[in-house]
């Protein structure tokens, strides 16, 4: 069985998602342990994990910004989304998602963003591409947006 949980620095499992993290696969996973063990986090935002038992086995990100330029007002993000290999096909991305967008709402907000390169993963959750737009490492991402009085068709 795996649950899901949004947590702050002072949970238990921040340590050992710093590790998943750290050791993933994905290039961009180094990223966030950093920002996790520097606490760099702002009041509302959370990490949503994925856990098998005791076990982070993925996680994402609920923050204000992500990788648009400081001076562009979006807000927030869903951002550093991972599942682990052996557990990738059980819809894992999507019920982390979820459990953001019930957090998200909750804190009153009217959409959700997420910036990614991936072509087809995030449409079939219900979100929309807005564009390709540059980022703050010089790069361009496609921009998605999901209204969340549309989210519970995902």
């Amino acid at each position: 069985m795996i649950d899901f949980y949004l947590i702050t620095p002072d949970h238990a499992l921040w340590e050992k998602t710093i590790q998943l993290a750290q050791n993933c696969s994905w290039r961009a996973g180094p990223i966030l342990a950093q920002k996790m063990q520097k606490r760099d986090f702002r009041e509302q935002e959370r990490v949503c994990v994925a856990c098998s038992g005791v076990e982070p086995v993925g996680f994402c990100t609920f923050a204000e910004r992500d990788e648009l330029p400081e001076n562009n007002p979006i807000t927030p993000f869903i951002g550093f989304m991972f599942v682990s290999e052996p557990y990738r096909g059980q819809r894992l991305s999507e019920q982390m998602i979820q459990k953001v967008l019930s957090y998200a709402k909750v804190l009153g907000y009217q959409q959700i963003y997420i910036m990614s390169g991936e072509l087809g993963l995030y449409e079939k959750y219900g979100f929309q591409k807005l564009g390709e737009y540059e980022t703050i490492y010089g790069t361009v991402d496609q921009l998605f947006v999901l209204p969340l009085y549309e989210s519970d068709s995902i």
